[in-house]
C-alpha cells in the first residue's frame, strides 16, 4: 500500500527459503487460526503434542508512524505442487508482504484523529506493539487453511503456515473476487496475530479472531461469503465478532478498536470489568444493541464506511 510521506514505514527486509520437498513444522502453536471459509476444507491443528509457549513479545514504545522494521521470509515448502505457482502469479513477495505489514500495523496502531468528533475515547499517551522481529510465510501441503505460531528461536519469530490444499480449493475466480483477493486477505488475518496483544495469553479466543477479521474487512479484502450477522453470541470470531467491532468502531468513536488491543497489551482479560471500562458497558449489552441495529435497513451503497472499503481495495491494488 502506498502510504504519503510523512507516513511511510521504515524498510522491510526480505529473504526466500525454498524447499523442493513438502516438510512437517515442528513449530510451537502460538494462534491457530484460519480465514472464515465454507464448510470445505476443515482447520488445520497445529502439532498438538508440543507445549504453548507462554512468554510475550516485549514491548516497544512508539509514535504512531515509527513502526518497528520487520524482517521477511517466504518459504516454499514444495515447488512441484501447482498452488505454488498459483500463490506465485497472485502474490508479489518483494512487495506484497510488506505492504500488508503496513496495512495490519497501521490500522492496530495508528493514533484516531482527535479532530474527528466521531473520536470520544481518551487514548493512551503510549503505543505499545509486541516486539516482533521476524516473519515467515511458509507454503506447504496441509489441511486447513492458514495459522500463525512463534518459531523454534523464541516468540519474536512468528510463521505463518498456509496451505497448498486450500489455495487449490480458491483457485477457480468468483465474480468480483479473485485468487489474489482471498490471498492477500488470509494473510492479512495472519499477520494480525502477529502483531496484536492477547492480555498476556488470557484473551477470549473471539476476540483475538475477531480483530484479526476487522483488520481485513476495513483493509478491503471481503470474501463474497461474509454477511453482517448476529452470531449465537459475540465472541463466534472471525468475521462475525469483526463487523461487530466495526459497529463499536462506529458507534463508540473511531479508535476503538486501537483502545481494545492497547488494553490487552497492558492487563490480562476480565469480560466483566475489560468492556464496561472502556465503554461504561458490558458486552453482552453492546451486543444486544448491535444485534437490535441489524434488524434496520440495511446500509445503502452510498454509505461512506462502504465507499472506504472500497477505495482501500483498489489503492493497494493498484501499487502492486
Amino acid at each position: 500500500m502506498h502510504l504519503p510521506k510523512s507516513e511511510t514505514i521504515n524498510s522491510k527486509y526480505i529473504s526466500l527459503n525454498i524447499h523442493s520437498m513438502s516438510a512437517t513444522s515442528s513449530a510451537t502453536p502460538y494462534f491457530q487460526t484460519m480465514s472464515a471459509v465454507p464448510p470445505e476444507p476443515t482447520p488445520s491443528q497445529a502439532p498438538p503434542s508440543l507445549a504453548t509457549p507462554t512468554r510475550e513479545p516485549e514491548p516497544t514504545s512508539t509514535k504512531p508512524s515509527d513502526f518497528p522494521k520487520v524482517k521477511l521470509r517466504l518459504e516454499l515448502r514444495d515447488l512441484s505442487h501447482k498452488s505454488t505457482d498459483l500463490f506465485l502469479k497472485n502474490f508479489n513477495s518483494a512487495k506484497d508482504f510488506a505492504d500488508l505489514v503496513d496495512v495490519v500495523l497501521k490500522r492496530l496502531y495508528t493514533f484516531a484523529n482527535h479532530d474527528d468528533p466521531t473520536t470520544s475515547l481518551p487514548m493512551p499517551s503510549t503505543t505499545k506493539i509486541p516486539g516482533t522481529r521476524s516473519v515467515t510465510l511458509i507454503l506447504r501441503d496441509m489441511d486447513g487453511v492458514a495459522y500463525t505460531t512463534g518459531s523454534d528461536i523464541d516468540n519474536d519469530h512468528k510463521e505463518i503456515h498456509l496451505s497448498l490444499s486450500y489455495l487449490n480449493h480458491v483457485a477457480s475466480a468468483k465474480a468480483g473476487y479473485t485468487a489474489r483477493d482471498e490471498i492477500l486477505g488470509v494473510v492479512c488475518h495472519e499477520l494480525v496475530h502477529c502483531f496484536q496483544w492477547n492480555a498476556k495469553n488470557t484473551c477470549n479466543g473471539g476476540l483475538i479472531e475477531g480483530i484479526a477479521d476487522w483488520v481485513r474487512l476495513n483493509a478491503g479484502f471481503v470474501p463474497p461469503h461474509w454477511k453482517k450477522e448476529a452470531g449465537k453470541s459475540w465472541d463466534t470470531g472471525y468475521q462475525n465478532t469483526g463487523y461487530f467491532l466495526d459497529w463499536i468502531e462506529k458507534t463508540r468513536g473511531t479508535g476503538s478498536v486501537y483502545v481494545i488491543n492497547q488494553a490487552l497489551c497492558h492487563q490480562k482479560y476480565h469480560e466483566v470489568t475489560f468492556w464496561k471500562d472502556l465503554f461504561g458497558q458490558s458486552v453482552d449489552d453492546l451486543w444486544t444493541e448491535y444485534t437490535e441495529s441489524l434488524k434496520k435497513p440495511k446500509d445503502s451503497p452510498d454509505d461512506p464506511s462502504l465507499k472506504m472499503q472500497v477505495r482501500i481495495k483498489k489503492e493497494v491494488e493498484g501499487h502492486s
